[in-house]
């Protein structure tokens, strides 16, 4: 329940900070987009489900705040995290490598699934133009913030983690 708890929260304060602060950090008018950086974090921390249930509730807060229609990202969220977290079990925690990677590829395709869906109906038939100006630069900028994000995560999976070992070992049997 802690974790559940702490996540909400933390998918909040994103949700706050990608509508307010990241504004001012615009590049060329991107921002990241960290809430694929969190589902990305976290399936790769803990796993399909999960990543499926933190992506979900990202997308769906998006969804309430910066969405046209209910459930559109909630559904490329929930996508996301389950496949980003069949990388759960082959994967170092500590190497760094696997989550920008994951990120920059999740952006651009979660962007390109946004203009598959949204622009190119709306007659913008360009994707090369829209790859090179928003998405391209938004991954690597994605990316570059996963750095950062993934060691916060981490670190609080690792508190979280510890403080439910040690609630198992304080009511086991022996």
């Amino acid at each position: 329940m802690k974790r559940k708890i702490v996540m909400f929260i933390i998918l909040i304060i994103n949700i706050v900070l990608q509508s307010t602060v990241f504004q001012f950090i615009r590049v060329n008018y991107i921002i990241p987009n960290t809430a694929i950086v969190i589902t990305v974090s976290m399936a790769l921390l803990r796993g399909r489900a999960e990543g499926c249930l933190i992506g979900f509730t990202a997308g769906f807060l998006q969804d309430i705040f910066f969405g046209f229609s209910l459930g559109y990202y909630a559904l490329l969220g929930t996508i996301m995290g389950y496949f980003v977290g069949r990388f759960n079990h082959n994967y170092y925690r500590e190497n760094y490598a696997l989550p920008l990677f994951l990120c920059f590829l999740g952006t651009i395709i979660y962007e390109s699934a946004v203009f598959f869906t949204g622009p190119f109906f709306a007659g913008y038939l360009n994707y090369m133009y829209f790859f090179a100006k928003i998405i391209f630069p938004e991954a690597v900028y994605t990316a570059a913030v996963s750095i950062i994000i993934y060691r916060i995560l981490f670190s609080v999976n690792e508190r979280i983690e510890s403080s439910e070992k040690y609630k198992r070992k304080l009511f086991s049997i022996k």
